[in-house]
């Protein structure tokens, strides 16, 4: 799996994959390849669930909008390629949903309490 996440960051990068492919492949390959995770690894079970099978449907369904040739020739590319990337943009729209997470429930919060 960590190839065809490699593969799609390299998807997400060409121009001949089609832009609803590349739109869905960047978002997969921003969210795999980002050091922070949507739920944090601590939290029991939930933790998991985005490695487990949040992940690995998105790769699924991206590699399913990608033409069969390309495919293969970035699985390719991605065997040459040793290093595993990563991605800021992912792990700056990961804080920012957390932010977002947090300002919502301060105003929620706000709401219930201090009426």
């Amino acid at each position: 799996m960590r190839q065809d996440v490699v593969a799609v960051w390299i998807a997400a990068r060409d121009p001949r994959v089609p832009w609803y492919a590349t739109l869905l492949a960047g978002a997969v390959a921003a969210y795999a390849l980002s050091p922070i995770d949507l739920i944090p690894d601590f939290i029991p079970v939930l933790g998991y669930l985005d490695d487990v099978i949040i992940v690995p449907a998105g790769i699924l369904l991206t590699v399913r909008l990608i033409p069969g040739g390309l495919m293969e020739e970035f699985r390719a590319e991605a065997a040459r390629r040793e290093g595993r990337p990563t991605s800021r943009a992912g792990a700056a729209g990961i804080v920012g949903v957390w932010i977002a997470a947090l300002a919502l429930t301060a105003w929620w919060l706000r709401a219930y309490w201090f009426k």
